[in-house]
């Protein structure tokens, strides 16, 4: 059971595990630290925060950056799939299955055998963001890079790609 406290204005959550070998420092996507550490004394955490300080701050400035994922589910599997078959009926490129998963870093994923796999945050995100995930996976069924014809093909079908794949990198996922 993680320890919690204070120091320094930072959240804290203490773990004590004598059997790692090194102790390793985290930040949550609330903001807190989290330490890992096989060292029971408040001195050795205290001075292990204050050496890493620096890169605390910059890691909190980039949570500050992140849009958080939006709580009321906008999609259902069915209306996904139906967009799913919209766009790979317009765009002449079928997929042999589709699956749903929760995914740590990635909005969704192309196999070479055609099974297109969508981060189940997608039930969350607005249509146009939706769309493109949608239409970036469907071309990756005709290209299996992110080469410029790939991205001109994206482009193709949703010309402010560019601008969905940057509010897309702006969500936190997990």
């Amino acid at each position: 059971m993680p320890k919690r406290e204070r120091y320094k204005g930072y959240e804290l959550s203490i773990v004590i595990n004598k059997k790692l070998k090194h102790s390793y420092l985290s930040i949550t996507n609330e903001g807190s630290i989290k330490i890992k550490t096989p060292i029971d004394s408040k001195q050795f955490i205290y001075s292990f925060i204050d050496e890493r300080e620096l890169w605390i701050e910059k890691q909190l400035k980039k949570l500050e950056c992140f849009t958080p994922l939006g709580s009321k589910q906008l999609h259902s599997v069915e209306s996904i799939e139906k967009r799913v078959d919209y766009f790979s009926e317009l765009m002449s490129l079928h997929y042999s299955q589709l699956k749903f998963r929760k995914m740590k870093r990635r909005w969704g994923s192309c196999s070479s055998l055609g099974v297109i796999t969508l981060n189940k945050a997608l039930f969350f995100v607005e249509e146009r963001l939706l769309e493109y995930v949608i239409v970036h996976e469907l071309a990756h069924l005709k290209h299996m890079n992110h080469s410029k014809v790939f991205h001109t093909l994206v482009a193709h079908y949703l010309p402010r790609a560019n601008e969905y794949h940057e509010k897309l990198h702006q969500i936190k996922l997990s």
